[in-house]
């Protein structure tokens, strides 16, 4: 008996510990979120989330989770959330269609957010028409935030006003170790074409950018990628095109494993789209294995843990 007993301590300590371990593994396990809006953004922040980066489903029944509250348009377009290492989610996003700055809030659960912020990033130079679809990129080594946006200066670069009511975009940025003192604003990206909705994500010792080439004669309408080897200038010309024959735009990415998936929104086609790569060369469309919300523009991608959707789940 006494043996016997002695077994049956040791199993239940077993079963104990094994519990304990898939529970905590369960709760810090990774859960892709993303933030994205709808229609014309008036309504505000859309999150959904995918256990496997491939089908996603809406939170709070596809209703906004946060409503704009900055600049005159009070629009949330293009919104782009990263967690940074206080642990908080910032997330920056496109106010309106014409203004010099851009918006900013802060939360340590995707549900209580911070006061609204404008920020005026582009408020020193006059003739700036707009600040489109910002993003953010946590800068390692310098330990600082680097946000970035695509911007027309009037008069600056030579444009058809006819073709896209005279827009001709380049990249702008910032950098932040606190979202509430800025570097001067600097040019990032300029290679004789209208450029905007980059995102950057580290790669090894390298940078990956992620950029619609905004060209409409000859028309282009697609993504890109360029690289570099410092996260605020170098960037390389463009690639050739990632995706298809259709108009592209709002990249966002995740990487399984060694596998690189781009999801773009197709906006003339009212649907998205994704491709994936092993090699950042060779691409393959995936549109037909996605599946999304109804009406989802674009946004980001980011990672959350299971307590932290738990949390979105009942919210």
């Amino acid at each position: 008996m006494e043996g016997r007993y002695k077994i049956y301590k040791i199993v239940t300590v077993m079963c104990v510990l094994f519990f304990v371990q898939t529970t905590v593994l369960a709760q810090d396990s990774k859960v892709y979120m993303f933030g994205y809006f709808n229609n014309n953004g008036k309504d505000g922040l859309h999150l959904a989330y995918s256990k496997d980066g491939y089908r996603w489903t809406a939170l709070n029944k596809d209703s906004a989770v946060l409503k704009p509250m900055v600049a005159k348009d009070k629009l949330m377009r293009d919104p782009c959330i990263i967690k940074g290492e206080d642990g908080l989610f910032h997330m920056v996003w496109t106010v309106s269609w014409n203004d010099k700055g851009i918006g900013y809030a802060n939360s340590s659960d995707l549900v209580h957010w911070s006061e609204q912020q404008f920020i005026p990033v582009m408020k020193g130079e006059d003739s700036a028409r707009n600040c489109w679809a910002p993003e953010i990129t946590y800068d390692k080594k310098n330990r600082q935030y680097m946000i970035y946006w695509a911007t027309t200066i009037a008069g600056k670069y030579k444009m058809d006003t006819v073709v896209e009511n005279g827009y001709n975009h380049r990249l702008y940025y910032v950098t932040t170790k606190d979202f509430k003192t800025f570097s001067k604003t600097t040019l990032l990206y300029d290679k004789g074409f209208n450029v905007i909705d980059a995102t950057i994500v580290p790669d090894g010792k390298q940078y990956v950018m992620f950029l619609k080439d905004e060209t409409r004669l000859p028309p282009q309408k697609n993504i890109k990628i360029a690289y570099s080897k410092n996260l605020t200038k170098g960037f390389s010309a463009p690639s050739a095109p990632i995706t298809g024959n259709y108009w592209a735009e709002g990249p966002t990415t995740l990487k399984l494993g060694d596998t690189w998936i781009v999801y773009f929104d197709k906006y003339r086609d009212h649907k998205y789209g994704a491709v994936q790569s092993t090699d950042l060369k060779n691409w393959t469309d995936v549109s037909d294995k996605i599946s999304l919300p109804k009406g989802i523009r674009h946004g980001s991608i980011f990672t959350v843990s299971q307590a932290e959707l738990d949390v979105l789940l009942h919210m």
